[in-house]
């Protein structure tokens, strides 16, 4: 498939916000994470700048960004309108649970609520951008059982990077938290590493002879192509990426998007009386947070490239 930086983008930035504004609202239910307003407040803006900057730039890609509001009443049977739906349904409760930070509340319940709320409905959307591909049962890269949790996991993993990186500059991060960032960040990998696995040895049970239905007939082979200029199926369902840049590619992203996160939390985990006071710690906090994105940005695109549409197999 034509990687679009547009959807790109919305997935890596929608997710990335989504994640983190989970992990916010997961702690606070848990009754882990101080009550800080300017803390709190900063999260959820940055997160709301990351989804809204994501839901956006997706209009981009379509032919008439006007008529994007038209795919809402398509809930039914479509898990891209199902996504918008959700989507537009967590910014209530993110709003209120916003306003919940500067209200004074003794007993915390409130806010507690508001923070699963927010919590299940972000992932939740998630979960749908992931529906969007993984129902696609004509590219087998995403018609399988990896496409979702792979999401999920990769939007936990960057929220819980951005969550510590921006609240180590106002509380103080226990072992455990820094320990538990390490470990999404290290099984997110794992993940990643299977479903490449997968879609290297997997195999679309379309071929030639089922997709043109002449099977009967014995093997099929092209004849000749079937038109002489290229069109927009080429364009956007034929494109190809060269293996030994795939295999370059999946080497950066896990190196941005996996090994220099985990080394920053590392390095952390043992020298964190060291920097955690002075400007190296939040240089390296900062540094851990652009190489996920830009990892996941590189992970994404492989996403789409990789993808190979059932229509190439008349080509």
């Amino acid at each position: 498939m034509n990687p679009a930086f547009s959807v790109i983008f919305f997935t890596v930035s929608s997710g990335t916000g989504y994640g983190l504004i989970a992990w916010l609202g997961f702690l606070v239910f848990l009754d882990v994470l101080p009550i800080n307003k300017g803390h709190g407040i900063l999260i959820i803006g940055i997160s709301l700048i990351l989804i809204s900057s994501g839901l956006l730039s997706s209009t981009v890609h379509l032919g008439h960004p006007e008529r994007a509001w038209r795919a809402f009443s398509q809930w039914r049977s479509s898990w891209l309108s199902r996504e918008g739906v959700v989507a537009i349904i967590t910014f209530f409760p993110i709003v209120v649970f916003a306003w919940y930070w500067f209200v004074p509340d003794e007993s915390g319940f409130t806010i507690k609520i508001l923070g699963l709320v927010v919590a299940i409905l972000s992932m939740l959307t998630v979960y749908c951008t992931a529906m969007i591909y993984k129902s696609l049962r004509t590219i087998h890269q995403w018609h399988n059982g990896w496409t979702v949790p792979n999401y999920l996991l990769l939007a936990a993993a960057g929220g819980a990077v951005w969550l510590y990186s921006i609240s180590s500059s106002f509380i103080y991060i226990p072992f455990t938290w820094k320990l538990g960032v390490l470990i999404v960040i290290l099984f997110s990998w794992f993940l990643k590493s299977r479903y490449w696995k997968f879609i290297d040895f997997a195999v679309s049970s379309s071929t030639p002879e089922s997709a043109t239905g002449l099977g009967q007939f014995g093997k099929v082979t092209r004849f000749e192509n079937p038109h002489t200029a290229e069109n927009y199926l080429l364009k956007e369902m034929g494109f190809k990426i060269a293996q030994k840049h795939s295999l370059k590619l999946r080497r950066y992203a896990q190196i941005f998007a996996f090994m220099l996160p985990s080394m920053i939390l590392i390095w952390e985990l043992f020298f964190s009386d060291i920097i955690a006071a002075n400007s190296v710690g939040v240089g390296l906090r900062a540094a851990a947070s652009i190489s996920i994105f830009f990892g996941l940005l590189i992970e994404r695109w492989l996403f789409f490239a990789d993808a190979k549409h059932v229509v190439t197999l008349y080509y």
